[in-house]
């Protein structure tokens, strides 16, 4: 069947391929993979290994398709995990039963990074940290699981368990967990989700009185709540640090930090029923000042013309507190699934079209990946062609490492590229070809002039004959993405 675009896309989609014909080159374009519930990947529980295997190439294929270059896939949906662990229980939303390996067996979270850096596209690991059951009323861990051994650590609350982020033995079973997969696997970033304390439930008070009556020490209830989330991020940071250094470690927060009416001086223009600093407990400017976190994606899932809680003014907020971090934003790709009227792809289009006006190296990242398979072609058509056609690397982070890689040097014959690159370190590399007309100046800057990045170190330009006449420039990148000066330049008459 060909795909055609929605009538009332056609003049944003023409106008679209003018406005993005040289999309940035540094951004972040990413999407959420969820397990929990089955939301994202695999599509139920128990499947056999080969297919959740298949369904998660595909899913990962499609966004490298859309021109994503960042996955962020949840491998702790509920104290439990995608990939062996002496630590936490095989999850059942993987195996169909909590505690069980998949069948045949395998390591998912390897086999996952794997194909992901295969694609040149990096690796997040999600977390999330303290909620400890779906269902308070079924525990389906094993007797040596958390919620069994440590009982007392876990408050039910709304219909869910959590573990109490007010003990500090509780916070340091969530650190050595992260721990873990920081030492045993080759992932990009840590990244924690919204849930620190949980969304408040109308009056129904969070039930941790014991611990705050053993650990309070006479603070005021609420600071003390956010001391225990700031204690627990600035211990993260150290552990992450300590054992990888080019580890990011990323949190995607409530989209709304404080309203203006509880915080004057600081608090955004909105009217949101619930924020991260008066009911997550989440403090995550402080985080960004102390430089205990490398990027925010603050989760601005509503729209410009929304009263409470408008696009246009938290984009703007949160632009204007990033305290030399970067900041993406979560984009609500889901509501489009809902029939959502306020809340269409163009939309969407114009959130990704401010986001690149804002001045700022930034990105966004879309919740989540599954919803490109419940809704009509035209948002992911938009992608592909037009606002994603062109490859964009992830931002390099000057705090983590600022030193680039020499330049390679390259040979040729005809068409086909082959170069070398002193690497004294042996860090793993990868490479970025350019193709420029014969008298066009170099411009690293061109988003539309990169023809590849990869990690071989040759390339065959197979539409040469359609361009006779160009000259190449290829240039290595290290793990963080500091891309290094232009070899030398190969010309082709």
């Amino acid at each position: 069947m060909t795909r055609k675009f929605i009538p009332s896309l056609i003049g944003l989609v023409a106008c679209s391929c003018l406005l993005f014909a040289q999309s940035p080159k540094r951004e972040v374009r990413a999407a959420w993979i969820a397990t929990v519930a089955n939301i994202d990947w695999p599509s139920q529980q128990g499947l056999p290994a080969i297919e959740q295997q298949q369904q998660f190439i595909r899913r990962v294929e499609q966004l490298k398709k859309m021109g994503c270059n960042t996955v962020i896939v949840q491998i702790r949906p509920c104290c439990d995990a995608c990939y062996p662990s002496t630590i936490e229980p095989w999850s059942h939303y993987l195996t169909g039963q909590q505690g069980e390996p998949p069948f045949p067996y395998y390591d998912p979270l390897a086999f996952m990074i794997g194909e992901v850096h295969k694609r040149n596209m990096e690796f997040h690991a999600w977390f999330n940290p303290f909620r400890a059951l779906m269902d308070c009323h079924k525990n389906p861990n094993p007797p040596k699981h958390v919620t069994r051994l440590h009982s007392p650590w876990v408050i039910n609350y709304g219909g869910k368990s959590y573990l109490d982020p007010g003990i500090p033995e509780a916070r340091e079973y969530v650190i050595n967990v992260i721990k873990d997969v920081v030492e045993r696997y080759d992932i990009d970033a840590v990244h924690l989700d919204d849930y620190f304390y949980p969304y408040r439930i109308g009056k129904t008070p969070f039930g941790d009185a014991k611990s705050f009556a053993r650990y309070g020490n006479g603070m005021d209830r609420d600071n003390w709540r956010r001391q225990n989330v700031d204690l627990f991020i600035a211990q993260l940071h150290n552990t992450v640090k300590a054992i990888k250094p080019y580890i990011k470690i990323g949190i995607s927060p409530f989209g709304v930090w404080r309203n203006s009416n509880r915080d004057p001086a600081e608090g955004s223009d909105t009217h949101a029923g619930q924020t991260c600093y008066d009911d997550l407990y989440a403090d995550v400017l402080l985080w960004m000042k102390k430089g205990w976190i490398d990027y925010l994606m603050p989760q601005l899932y509503w729209e410009h013309a929304n009263h409470a809680a408008s696009f246009t003014t938290l984009l703007e907020w949160w632009n204007h507190h990033a305290y030399k971090r970067q900041v993406y934003y979560g984009l609500g790709v889901y509501h489009l699934a809902e029939r959502n009227s306020h809340y269409n792809v163009k939309e969407l289009l114009w959130q990704m079209s401010d986001i690149r006006k804002s001045g700022q190296v930034t990105g966004f990242s879309f919740y989540s990946a599954a919803s490109f398979d419940k809704i009509g072609p035209a948002l992911y058509d938009s992608l592909i062609h037009s606002y994603q056609r062109f490859p964009a690397l992830p931002p390099a982070m000057k705090w983590i490492d600022s030193i680039p890689p020499e330049p390679p040097v390259v040979t040729a014959h005809g068409s086909s590229l082959k170069w070398t690159v002193t690497n004294p370190s042996k860090e793993p590399l990868k490479y970025v070809v350019y193709r420029f007309a014969a008298k066009e100046p170099i411009d690293l800057e061109r988003s539309d002039r990169i023809l590849s990045v990869q990690q071989e170190a040759e390339f065959t330009d197979n539409d040469v004959r359609q361009n006779r006449h160009c000259s190449y420039v290829v240039t290595a990148l290290d793990r963080t993405w500091n891309e290094s000066k232009p070899g030398n330049k190969i010309t082709v008459e």
